[in-house]
C-alpha cells in the first residue's frame, strides 16, 4: 500500500477520534444527544431568559387586566416550545417520558394532586381560624378592574402556567435527566436519589428571591421533596403538577394565605399570629404541605398497590427508535 492510500485512510480516521474526543464533554456519541448535565439544566435556563424577556416587554408596555392576560398567554407560548424542544432536540425523546401522557389516568391524576393540595390549604387556614392567628374580614375582594369570576380564573390560567413549568424543568428535565446520567455510574436507587437532592436543592435555591429568612429555604426544600418524591414513584407528572397548580392557587386566591402572591381572594384573611407559625414559611404552612405530601404517597400506595421507583425516571427510548444507529442507550448516559 502507498503512503498516500495510508494517509488516505488514517488521517480521516485520526481527525474523527480527535473530533469525538474533543466534543465528548458535552456529546455522547453512542446516544447521539447532549450530556446529562447539559440535558438537565438547558430547558431551566433557557425558559427563565424567555419568561425575563417576556416579563420586561409586556410589563413595560401593557396595563392590568391585559398585561397580565398577555404575560400567561406568552409564557404558555414558551412552555409548550420548552418540551418541544427538549423531546426533539436535547433528549430526543417522546414527551411522554417526561410524563405528559395527558390520558385518562393523568386527568384523573392531576385531579387528586389538585384535591390534596386544597384541602392541605384548607386544614392549614382551619387552624389558623381556630388558634385565633387569624380573621375573616371578607369575601370575594381584590379584583380591581375586572369583574370577580373573570379575574380569578386569570389567576387560575397564570398560576397554572407557572407551576407547569416549574414541575416540567425541575421535575420533568432536570430530575430524570440528572438520573439518567448517574445511572450505570452508581446503583439505580443512588442515581435517582442525587438526581432528587440536586433537583431539590436547584429549585430551593430559584425560589431565594422570595425569602425573607434562611429558615424559609427550608419550607421550599420540602416542597422540592414532595414534588420530586411524587415523580420518582411514579414517573408521571400528573400528581405533581396537579398539587403544584392547586396549592399555589387555593392559598391565595381561594383561602386568602398568600403573601408574596397578591391576588383576588374568594376568602379574605387578617393574619395575626405568631411569625414562626403562620405566614407562607411557617410551621403551620409546612406541617400541612408535608402531610398533603403524605397523602400523595398513600394515593400511590393505594392506586398501584405497592410503592417503589418508577422505571421511567432512567430509562430513555430514542424518539427515531428504528433508526439503526440508536437503539437501547448504553449503562451510562451522561
Amino acid at each position: 500500500m502507498s503512503l498516500q492510500a495510508t494517509l488516505d485512510r488514517s488521517v480521516p480516521d485520526r481527525l474523527q477520534r480527535g473530533w469525538r474526543l474533543l466534543t465528548a464533554p458535552v456529546w455522547n456519541h453512542d446516544t447521539h444527544r447532549l450530556r446529562a448535565p447539559l440535558r438537565a439544566l438547558l430547558p431551566l435556563v433557557i425558559t427563565f431568559i424567555a419568561f425575563a424577556l417576556v416579563v420586561t416587554f409586556v410589563r413595560g408596555r401593557f396595563e392590568h387586566p391585559v398585561r397580565e392576560g398577555l404575560e400567561f398567554s406568552l409564557m404558555a407560548v414558551v412552555l409548550v416550545a420548552a418540551v418541544v424542544l427538549s423531546a426533539r432536540l436535547f433528549d430526543r425523546r417522546p414527551a411522554a417520558e417526561y410524563g405528559l401522557t395527558f390520558d385518562s389516568e393523568w386527568v384523573r391524576s392531576f385531579a387528586v394532586g389538585g384535591l390534596v393540595a386544597t384541602i392541605a390549604n384548607a386544614g392549614t387556614m382551619l387552624v389558623a381560624l381556630a388558634a385565633g392567628w387569624a380573621t375573616v374580614t371578607g369575601f370575594f375582594e381584590g379584583s380591581d378592574a375586572l369583574p370577580f369570576l373573570p379575574a380569578i380564573l386569570l389567576v387560575f390560567v397564570y398560576v397554572g402556567v407557572l407551576a407547569s413549568w416549574e414541575e416540567f424543568v425541575f421535575r420533568g428535565a432536570l430530575l430524570k435527566n440528572l438520573a439518567e446520567g448517574a445511572d450505570g455510574y452508581v446503583p439505580r436507587w443512588a442515581a435517582v436519589g442525587i438526581a432528587l437532592v440536586l433537583s431539590t436543592a436547584v429549585f430551593a435555591f430559584m425560589h431565594s428571591g422570595k425569602l425573607t429568612s434562611l429558615g424559609g429555604y427550608g419550607y421550599y426544600l420540602l416542597a422540592g421533596l414532595i414534588f420530586g418524591s411524587v415523580y420518582v414513584l411514579t414517573g408521571n407528572l400528573a400528581l405533581p403538577v396537579g398539587f403544584h397548580v392547586f396549592y399555589n392557587f387555593t392559598m391565595s386566591a381561594v383561602f386568602g394565605l398568600g403573601v408574596s402572591q397578591r391576588t383576588p381572594e374568594i376568602v379574605v384573611l387578617e393574619m395575626a399570629g405568631p411569625s414562626l407559625w403562620v405566614g407562607e414559611e411557617g410551621l403551620l404552612r409546612v406541617t400541612f404541605a408535608a402531610l398533603g405530601g403524605i397523602l400523595l404517597v398513600l394515593y400511590i400506595r393505594w392506586r398501584d398497590g405497592h410503592l417503589g421507583l418508577a422505571e421511567q425516571i432512567t430509562r430513555w427510548t430514542p424518539r427515531d427508535a428504528n433508526a439503526s444507529d440508536d437503539q437501547a442507550p448504553p449503562a451510562t448516559d451522561a
